[in-house]
């Protein structure tokens, strides 16, 4: 926790801040190791505070390592505080803050400059530690032995719903604190949309069936994507997934310290093109993962594809093919960035399985 507080504190320094205050949740935990809903963190080059109300003050005792904590009511609140301690520049995270906020710290605190942090913090978060790494890993194993055991039990005449249901249980039964966002199970022609959360359709004979899940452990995400088919594929089927196969494997090759988002979009893009599906690959191919499921580096093709990748980075490769009236296929895997490489997280096999339950 330290180490993070202090590359902050570099940042702090470049932007001429005395203070900067958090209370994004997943910024909140990453700088704090809070786990609680309200509260909020308040560091300066000396200092640091968590403001928290009555409900969660032994919490935060508890969680908030190296921190003073300060107990904040109707009376006695975030502002009062902000105004008590005399802040020149307070650094805010501008990309979560709202216009009501900042209107709050100017009518109450007074005059105080608010220094937008401009993604600091995010690209502070973008790189895991080893611990980091460690949670992420164990929540795609969680994910992975809960696709098994679906692939066991998933029948023709299930709706999609209840399969999302049945995955949500095991992976709690597995340890999981809850999904890491709304499962998408998309089966027939409703699997041609990339986001066709569960619905109550009726999972039929050679449907493809798209599932793409996650789950939190310990406050991290996992994210991955398998399709497969509901009986014997048939040929136009097998040709589609073989093309995002490939697309995806040719990326995970050339995952490494130095490459940008940009580009890996590119090769999975230009295989798929290739093949004549350009237009039916609509969506980027991934992006970052960790406390939050949807996070930094992206890897798109427009600016912020421009990251270059670093040893650490945790990242999806999905890529897609989605024909309107026929279906769609998506593969995804989480990997980490290493050294010289990268390593694959998610362990379902990707092969194409045709399911005779």
């Amino acid at each position: 926790m330290n180490n993070r507080i202090e590359k902050l504190r570099k940042k702090m320094e470049e932007l001429n801040c005395d203070w900067t205050l958090i209370f994004k949740p997943e910024n909140r935990r990453y700088f704090s190791g809070f786990t609680g809903t309200t509260g909020y963190v308040l560091i300066s080059n000396n200092n640091q505070m968590f403001a928290t109300d009555f409900r969660y003050t032994e919490q935060a005792e508890t969680q908030c390592k190296g921190y003073e904590i300060k107990e904040i009511n109707k009376q006695k609140n975030i502002f009062s505080l902000l105004k008590e301690l005399k802040i020149e520049r307070l650094g805010i995270e501008d990309e979560f803050i709202t216009y009501q906020f900042v209107n709050n710290i100017k009518e109450k605190v007074g005059d105080i400059k608010l220094v937008p942090l401009k993604g600091a913090l995010n690209d502070i978060r973008m790189i895991k530690d080893s611990q980091e790494i460690e949670y992420i890993q164990k929540a795609a194993e969680i994910t992975d032995k809960a696709l098994e055991y679906m692939l066991k039990q998933i029948k023709v005449g299930m709706t999609e719903r209840e399969v999302a249901v049945e995955l949500e249980y095991q992976m709690k039964k597995l340890g999981a604190e809850g999904p890491s966002f709304e499962f998408i199970v998309a089966s027939g022609k409703r699997s041609s949309m990339p986001h066709g959360v569960a619905s109550d359709k009726v999972i039929e004979a050679g449907d493809l069936v798209t599932i793409d899940m996650g789950c939190i452990y310990k406050g991290y995400c996992s994210d991955m994507t398998r399709t497969f088919v509901m009986g014997k594929a048939n040929e136009e089927q097998e040709k589609i997934y073989n093309i995002v196969l490939n697309a995806q494997e040719e990326v995970l090759k050339s995952i490494k310290p130095g490459k940008t988002g940009f580009e890996l979009d590119k090769i999975a893009r230009d295989i798929i093109t290739n093949e004549g599906y350009g237009p039916r690959f609509g969506h980027s191919l991934g992006h970052g993962v960790g406390l939050e499921v949807h996070e930094q580096p992206y890897l798109v093709q427009h600016e912020m594809g421009k990251i270059e990748l670093k040893p650490g980075m945790v990242i999806t490769d999905e890529p897609g093919i989605y024909i309107p009236g026929f279906g769609g296929v998506r593969i995804e895997d989480l990997v980490v960035v290493t050294e010289d490489g990268c390593k694959v997280l998610s362990k379902s096999t990707k092969q194409l399985i045709e399911v005779n339950n």
